[in-house]
């Protein structure tokens, strides 16, 4: 089982040099434990992407670090990272006129040789993806021809087909109608490996994360579970609107609704 340990990173994009806030960090520190499920939010712009690609060795910290159980991410090669950490981004890849299970094959690509073909080991974890995602008698559909909905999925059982020991999602229930949200949420909760996630939807951050890290800035500024990170006070402090915060009604969890003036 594998844990993910960022400490104090630092990073801004290059040519802004330290007067440019937005998408900036610092002094970022957050762990995810093995099995945990823990869900990043924060304001648009506070640098939450900056942060998920610190940790998936694409933008490099100019301080701090990144490691993946006692292994510094940015000491290893990017094979070595893709054979561990599969990513969910928002924007989905251009296909060029692939299937669904030539996407998902993709996932395999890591573990391959250069000129290996798909092995029926290959194979059976491809359909397995396929099936977990709810997408079976999908693989020779046309990547393009799908709806948003679906090219997420298909997204997410590549990173499944990868098999992981961490998974990291940028924002992936927003392409989603609410069915497929709650479905989405629901299977990586129940695959039982180190999960990082930007959440939009506070709500759904606080019916599925373990835990919260909320990010402000550029800077980490609370964390905790969901019930210690969701109050009243941090949401109106971070995000700028008066919310009302109850337990909800069947599974206890904190239920935020935002008060709109009228």
């Amino acid at each position: 089982m594998t844990s993910l340990n960022l400490t104090n990173l630092a990073w801004a994009p290059l040519g802004h040099g330290h007067c440019h806030h937005q998408f900036q960090l610092r002094d970022a520190s957050l762990h995810v434990a093995a099995g945990e499920f823990v869900g990043l939010i924060g304001p648009n712009g506070s640098g939450k992407t900056s942060l998920l690609r610190c940790a998936w060795r694409f933008s490099k910290p100019h301080s701090g670090e990144v490691r993946l159980d006692h292994h510094n991410v940015w000491q290893q090669s990017s094979r070595w990272c893709a054979q561990r950490i599969a990513v969910v981004l928002q924007e989905f890849p251009d296909t060029f006129g692939l299937t669904v299970e030539e996407v998902i094959a993709m996932g395999r690509t890591p573990h391959k040789g250069l000129f290996e073909g798909d092995s029926l080991e290959d194979s059976k974890l491809i359909m397995q993806a396929l099936e977990s995602v709810g997408l079976k008698g999908f693989e020779d559909h046309g990547f393009a021809t799908l709806s948003g909905g679906e090219k997420q999925r298909v997204i997410l059982a590549r990173a499944l087909a990868q098999q992981p020991q961490l998974l990291i999602l940028d924002e992936p229930t927003n392409h989603l109608d609410p069915r497929y949200q709650l479905e989405l949420l629901k299977l990586v909760k129940h695959l039982n490996i180190g999960t990082l996630a930007s959440i939009h939807d506070l709500n759904l951050a606080a019916a599925f994360c373990d835990r919260l890290y909320v990010i402000d800035h550029g800077r980490i500024v609370a964390s905790g579970t969901p019930k210690e990170v969701l109050t009243a006070a941090l949401l109106r402090d971070v995000f700028g609107v008066q919310a009302l915060v109850d337990d909800h009604p069947l599974h206890g969890y904190p239920r935020i609704t935002w008060i709109t003036q009228a």
